[in-house]
């Protein structure tokens, strides 16, 4: 068997060597030659080319064409080409590719897929269009598509998958396995088999290697257990994710409020919803919003100017703190130059608490119990590392200005702005998801104010105070 699986592999090697470089990026001489063949009007060459790839694989030669071939790739690929690549993409490169087909087209292609990539493509189109779509679907697959459709986005409905095994409790594993060898409308994978009542109520579940070592004879209601972590449809993708996760669960059942069985969230979509949360929450602490590498010069700029103009507004606010001690600044150049670094550090030491502060709130790792324990935890970083560059700074200051009293003055400003950058990066975020805002989007503007305003009022107010200027 291991040899089987070793020849396998090197088989494959090739393949993938031919499509990827060493870095990881789709090959130069692959990606010519699509080109080539794509320019050229060569169908087959481009499904030669295309045929065999994963449809990661795909998604990631689409990301490297540009618009005119990447349309062009579609058209030549026609009915063989793997529409679920396009979940594999960014919005704007899947919009701009659904954009340029018939509605007709897309819904031949909606038919091909699973229930929860159609969701993918669907939503992001415009009302009329998903309409004129869905009501081209037979009805089965429109109202399963239009049920899923109508979650809220990002939760777990949204994500789901509603192709599913369901089975009545009094049914016997023979049964059970006899339906799923002869029912051509199963989904292609699954790992556990769903037992329901007349109206669809989740009772249970069985698992398939549980199915394949009981007997023909024993009922599916004894072999079964209960699904003890069953995701509300309404419940937030993030929230389902950290529940699969916690308990290590390959699938997990979705229901409705009524707790009828309407979907199952598998492994795969977890993935899909961590890297999609996670990619999130930094552009969000980036202050870039939902912006992907394909947008426009003015999407992107358009996306960057909210938060870019909120940044001006604070950057105004801690120039005034600067402005309240320019008599001092006047007859000490020396704190001009210096004060950037107070400022700078505390910056970087409330960005360091922030992140952690967010990813925290974000995996729900801090709550009511141990919040307290964590706010001194970050006080006392803030701290130590406070009187650690205190005592670098200082020295580096009082050599180079010749001057011990202006190393005392940085040294104690390093210090109190440490702590506060601390404080801020941890309080920031709580009270921000305290009061139901998001702390990923807010909370570096608030973060670099606190740490600006404080390390220069800090640093100039104990100069002014220390020298009598």
């Amino acid at each position: 068997m291991a040899d089987t699986l070793d020849a396998r592999d090197a088989a494959e090697a090739p393949a993938r060597q031919g499509i990827y470089d060493e870095d990881g990026f789709v090959a130069s001489d692959f990606l010519d030659d699509v080109r080539e063949a794509i320019d050229a009007e060569r169908p087959k060459d481009v499904k030669a080319a295309v045929e065999p790839l994963h449809e990661s694989e795909l998604g990631d030669l689409l990301e490297e064409l540009d618009p005119e071939r990447r349309q062009g790739l579609v058209r030549l690929m026609g009915s063989e080409f793997d529409y679920t690549a396009l979940t594999e993409v960014d919005e704007a490169i899947r919009l701009s590719i659904v954009d340029a087909m018939p509605n007709e087209q897309i819904a031949e292609a909606v038919l091909e897929l699973d229930s929860d990539d159609a969701v993918y493509i669907l939503e992001d189109l415009e009302e009329e269009d998903r309409k004129e779509i869905l009501a081209a679907l037979p009805f089965r697959e429109r109202l399963r598509l239009r049920r899923s459709l109508e979650y809220p986005e990002e939760s777990a409905g949204r994500r789901m998958q509603t192709e599913f095994v369901a089975v009545p409790p009094y049914w016997t594993v023979g049964q059970t396995i006899d339906y799923m060898r002869e029912d051509d409308d199963l989904p292609e994978s699954f790992a556990q088999i769903f037992v329901v009542d007349p109206t669809f109520k989740l009772l249970g579940a069985v698992d398939l290697d549980r199915i394949l070592r009981a007997k023909r004879p024993e009922k599916v209601e004894d072999v079964m257990h209960e699904t003890r972590h069953a995701i509300p449809a309404e419940m937030d993708q993030e929230e389902a994710a950290q529940i699969i996760e916690q308990y290590d669960l390959l699938s997990a059942a979705v229901v409705d409020s009524g707790d009828r069985l309407v979907g199952v969230l598998t492994i795969d979509d977890v993935i899909d919803i961590v890297q999609a949360e996670a990619e999130e929450d930094i552009k969000r602490l980036g202050g870039v919003g939902d912006e992907e590498i394909s947008d426009s010069v003015l999407v992107a700029a358009k996306s960057r100017f909210a938060w870019l103009l909120i940044n001006l507004v604070t950057a105004i606010l801690a120039s005034l703190v600067i402005g309240l001690f320019d008599a001092t600044i006047e007859q000490m150049v020396a704190l001009a130059v210096l004060m950037p670094i107070v400022a700078s550090m505390g910056g970087n030491a409330g960005t360091q608490t922030m992140t952690v502060a967010v990813r925290a709130l974000a995996s729900r790792d801090i709550d009511l119990y141990n919040a307290g324990r964590i706010i001194r935890r970050e006080s006392l970083v803030g701290v130590l590392n406070g009187v650690l560059f205190a005592l670098i700074i200082g020295a580096v200051a009082a050599l180079w200005f010749q001057s011990t009293s202006l190393g005392m003055v940085i040294a104690l400003a390093m210090v109190v702005n440490m702590i506060a950058a601390a404080l801020a990066g941890i309080l920031i975020p709580l009270l921000l998801d305290n009061f139901g805002a998001d702390p990923a989007i807010a909370s570096g503007t608030f973060v670099t104010t606190v740490t600006d305003v404080v390390g220069f009022f800090a640093f100039l107010g104990l100069a002014a105070w220390w020298f009598g200027i």
